[in-house]
C-alpha cells in the first residue's frame, strides 16, 4: 500500500525524535544477545531464557565478564542481579560504567563484596571523574541479595549521579564543578559486569579467602534496562534538556528518596572515604557538600 508523503514525513520525524531522546525505536527491552558482548571467558557465561537472563560462573580456572556493545552519554541503566549465595567470601560481582580510557578515565562502580555465610553482603561504590578516583563508600545491604533478584541502578545526568538499590538511593555525587570537583560529562561510557576472584582485598581486607571447595560460584542477571544517549548517535542527544532523565523530577532527590538516603547513611554505611583521615587528612572538597 502506498504511503503518502506527509505520512512518510511524520514517521521519519517521529523516528528522529526517538533517536534524539536516546530511546529504542522498537521499544524493545535490552537483552544480552542484542545489546551485550562477552569480554572474557565465554565458557563461563551461560545464556538463559533466550538471552533475557544470564548466569556468570567463577571457578578455579576463570571468572568472566560482559559489556554493552554501545557506549552512552547520560541516562539511566539498571540490571536485576541475584548474587552469589552461601559462602562467597573473596568473590566480587561488579556492575559498572566505564569510559574505557586510561589517565582520564570516568567510571561509576557497583562492587558486591562476597561474605562468609550469615554475614551481611557489602556493596562498595566508587566514582572516577576525569581520572580522579579512590572515592570508595561501603554499605551493608539490609537484605539477602542472593535469595532473589534486586534492581541496581545508576542514574547519570547533568545535575548528579545517583546509585540505587531497588528504589533506595545509597549514594549521590553532585555536579559541583564550580567548586573544582570533577564531574563526568564529556566521555561516553559502556556498561560492564564481571564475576572474579579478589580474595586479596574483597572480604575483611583480604583476611577471608575463597573456599574453593564451594566452587563453582554463580551470579544471575536479568531485565537489562538501558535508557540513554547511544554513541555514536545524534549529536544533540546528550545536551537535550527534554531527555526525561534531565527533567526537574530527576535533578535532585525527592523528599521520600532523601529520607531513604538518610536512613541508609545512618544505619548501613560502614566506610566513607570522606571521613578517612588516614587517607585524606584534608577533607576532599566534594565531601563538604555532603556526598
Amino acid at each position: 500500500m502506498a504511503t503518502y508523503p506527509s505520512l512518510r514525513h511524520a514517521i521519519a520525524s517521529l523516528l528522529l525524535c526517538l533517536l534524539a531522546f536516546g530511546l529504542s525505536v522498537t521499544g524493545r527491552p535490552a537483552t544480552f544477545l542484542e545489546d551485550f558482548r562477552t569480554t572474557w571467558a565465554d565458557s563461563h557465561i551461560k545464556q538463559l531464557d533466550g538471552g533475557s537472563a544470564i548466569q556468570l560462573i567463577l571457578d578455579r580456572t576463570s571468572g568472566c565478564g560482559f559489556a554493552s556493545k554501545r557506549q552512552y552519554l547520560f541516562g539511566r541503566v539498571s540490571i536485576k542481579i541475584k548474587l552469589v549465595p552461601g559462602d562467597s567470601a573473596g568473590t566480587v560481582t561488579a556492575f559498572y560504567m566505564n569510559s574505557n580510557t586510561d589517565t582520564i578515565r570516568d567510571e561509576l562502580d557497583f562492587e558486591f563484596l562476597g561474605n562468609r555465610t550469615g554475614q551481611p553482603y557489602t556493596v562498595q561504590t566508587n566514582i572516577y571523574a576525569r581520572g580522579k578516583g579512590d572515592r570508595e563508600q561501603r554499605i551493608n545491604l539490609w537484605f539477602d541479595p542472593s535469595a532473589d533478584y534486586h534492581t541496581y541502578t545508576i542514574l547519570w545526568n547533568h545535575y548528579h549521579i545517583v546509585f540505587y538499590v531497588d528504589d533506595v538511593p545509597i549514594r549521590v555525587h553532585k555536579h559541583n564543578e564550580a567548586k573544582n570537583v570533577p564531574f563526568p560529562k564529556f566521555q561516553p561510557m559502556g556498561i560492564y559486569s564481571t564475576l572474579w576472584e579478589a580474595d586479596d582485598w574483597a572480604t575483611r581486607g583480604g583476611l577471608e579467602k575463597i573456599d574453593w571447595s564451594k566452587a563453582p560460584f554463580y551470579a544471575y542477571y536479568k531485565d537489562f534496562d538501558i535508557e540513554g544517549c547511544p554513541v555514536p548517535g545524534p549529536a544533540v542527544c546528550a545536551s537535550n534538556p527534554r531527555n526525561w532523565w534531565e527533567g526537574t523530577a530527576y535533578q535532585e532527590l525527592n523528599p521520600l528518596e532523601a529520607r531513604k538516603y538518610k536512613w541508609v547513611r545512618i544505619n548501613h554505611m560502614i566506610y566513607n572515604y570522606c571521613t578517612d583521615k588516614s587517607r585524606y587528612p584534608v577533607t576532599p572538597t566534594e565531601c563538604l557538600a555532603g556526598v
